[in-house]
Parts: structure tokens; sequence; C-alpha cells
């Protein structure tokens, strides 16, 4: 709760975690979606100023964290090619493949860039039309929009030699993943609210009703996220399981249309690997047949790179909400953020980047 000293805001987060004291009879497990509403939770003591009958468990929020060791794989070896401008956020440099990652395979020699927009990456296509450019389409609904443009770009252009690595995924049917599991124990969730800013949030409600649980749309500032899980515990003692949105000043229950229309023209769902969590049915995106020349697993022939999870890495239970990052025994010993076992440690989104930089889980943690 020392973090809540830095927010502009801390009495009145006071005042809503005591209306949640108010509010909670019952104990009850809520899981946030976002990676950076965990952030927010954890830098912030949140679930420290909550009563102790809520807890909160950290979700698969995190597209790094999520994307599948065989496509980092696959990535590395794209990226290696001599031919190659790989191209890519830079959360995913440090994220470990089986062998390496695409932070070692730049520094020894691989042409692997750091952009801020996938247009960037079209862009460089048309200044080096003699090199192979490759963008490593990462993210959920939020960030897929962006991704949907370059590639349409790069169709009307004309462009041959621009491709994508597409490693989108999508939040719902991993909440019925969870939902599903015989071992679930989440009973409420705040979903993202950048997410629905695209979507919407209205595709959550046959996933409340079937599974009987409350969703609450939020946004990532402290009042937001306790807010939110006032609404939510305010459904779970009444038993009602509704889908109510906290973040109205930036959701709509159809989302953005528009971002909608683009990712349906390239893009369509298919079954995706959830790295840690396994294979989840309509779960990830791909390029529809009229876009499939620009997937670059096919263009460079890599599809059979195949990878397993590390066994010291619990990182699949951490997001699926079963453990906090503290109870794996790998957490701040033989993994940290300077030598991760799993891409929650090197995410800044990341459940356990979160827990070893605020300090949380004990003696093992490092300053």
């Amino acid at each position: 709760m020392k973090y809540l000293d830095e927010y502009r805001d801390r009495r009145a987060a006071e005042r809503y975690a005591r209306i949640l004291q108010t509010l909670a009879k019952n104990p009850w497990t809520v899981m946030e979606i976002c990676g950076g509403q965990t952030h927010a939770i954890v830098r912030f003591g949140l679930d420290q100023l909550i009563p102790k009958t809520i807890s909160l468990v950290h979700g698969p929020g995190c597209p790094v964290c999520v994307t599948p060791l065989e496509l980092i794989d696959r990535a590395i070896a794209i990226a290696r090619k001599p031919e190659v401008i790989f191209c890519s956020f830079g959360d995913m440099l440090r994220v470990p493949g089986s062998q390496s990652s695409l932070q070692e395979a730049r520094a020894q020699g691989a042409d692997v860039r750091v952009v801020y927009s996938p247009l960037d990456a079209v862009e460089l296509a048309r200044r080096a039309p003699e090199r192979q450019v490759v963008f490593f389409a990462v993210g959920f609904e939020t960030t897929a929009p962006m991704s949907a443009m370059a590639a349409s770009l790069a169709r009307r252009s004309g462009l041959k030699n621009f491709s994508l690595l597409v490693a989108h995924v999508l939040v719902p049917p991993a909440m019925e993943a969870i939902l599903s599991s015989p071992d679930n124990k989440v009973q409420g969730f705040l979903a993202a609210g950048h997410v629905c800013t695209i979507s919407g949030c209205a595709e959550y409600a046959p996933l409340a009703a079937k599974y009987r649980v409350p969703i609450v749309v939020t946004g990532f500032e402290p009042l937001d996220i306790l807010q939110g899980l006032a609404m939510l515990v305010r459904q779970l003692e009444r038993g009602q399981c509704e889908v109510q949105n906290q973040y109205a000043r930036s959701v709509r229950a159809g989302g953005n249309a528009a971002a909608q229309t683009l990712l349906h023209e390239v893009y369509e769902p298919c079954l995706r690997q959830w790295r840690g969590i396994g294979p989840i049915p309509a779960s990830g995106l791909r390029l529809r047949e009229a876009f499939a020349d620009l997937d670059a697993e096919q263009r460079f022939e890599v599809a059979q790179i195949a990878a397993a999870e590390p066994k010291d890495c619990l990182a699949g239970e951490v997001l699926r909400g079963l453990r906090k990052p503290h109870e794996c025994p790998a957490f701040g010993a033989l993994c940290t953020p300077e030598h991760p076992l799993g891409a929650p440690m090197v995410s800044s989104e990341g459940a356990c980047a979160a827990y070893h930089r605020y300090h949380r889980g004990g003696e093992k943690v490092s300053a």
C-alpha cells in the first residue's frame, strides 16, 4: 500500500476501498484480464488495500506472455535469414525462445529493428525493395487493426517484399478456456478496457450467461480498477451475472465498427496455441486466403518448427490464475528479468515482472 502514496487520488482510492469493505460479505476470487491492470494493482498496492476476502488473480492479459514458444523460434529463424529485415515491437526482443531470443539474434548479426507501428515496417519495405521486410504481428484485439491496415496498405501498394508473422490472439475464447477448466477458481472478471474499445463489450454477454459469472470492463487507473471491482463484488453478492461497463469514457457496446470491418477483411479466427496454456479453438487470427501471400510462416517455410516449454517455468499456472508469481519455485531465483525462463518475467505487462519489480513474494526477490 506504500505505493499508493504516489497516486494523485489517494483519498478517492481509499474511499472505494472502504466501500468494498461494506460490500464484500463472502470470499470471492476475481481475475483481471489485462497485464496493465495487473501492474497498476501491484504498483499501487490495491490488492493490499481491498478486503482480504477478495482474492485477485492475474489472467493471460499480456500478448507477449502468451505468444507460444514455437512462434518465437520461428521469428528467430526468419530474422537470421540474410535477406530479411525483421521488425517488431520492442517488448518482444527479450522474450526467450527455446534456445535464444530476437535480441541475441540481433547481437549475432541479424537485422532486427524495433518499430512503433506496423506501418513503419511497410514504409521500410518501400524504401528497401531489395530486402524482405517482416513484421511480427503480436497483440490482442487492440493492436490487430493496425497490422491489418499494414497488410491492406501493402496489398494496395503492390509490395512484394512485405509479410507478417501473425501471433494475434482474442480475449473471449481465453476467458472461456479458463472458465471451462475443471480447476477453475475464477468467479468474476475485470475485462480489459482497451480491448473492448475495439471489440465492444456486448460479446462478453454469452460468456457471463453461460458460466454465471459477472464481467466488468474497466480502465487502468487505480480508481478505474477499484470502481470496477466494487461493481463486480456488488454483482457477486447479489448473485448477478451481467456485463457492466465501468470504462464508458472509451468503450461502447458495439466497439469500433471501422476497426472491426478492417479486421474481418484481412483476418479470420483460427485455433491458436497459448504459451503455458495450450491450444484454444478460435482464439487466434490468421490471414485470410486473399492475403495468404503475406504470411511469413509460409513464405519462409518455418511453420514446421516446434518447441517444448521449459519444465521449470510455471507461467501457464500463473496465467490461468492458479498460482501467484511468487509461488513458482523458479521466481526470483532461476527466473529473473535478467535471466527469464518465461515471458511473464520479461514483458512490461507480465505478472511475474510486476511482482519482481515491486518486491512482492518474499526474500527471493532481489532489490
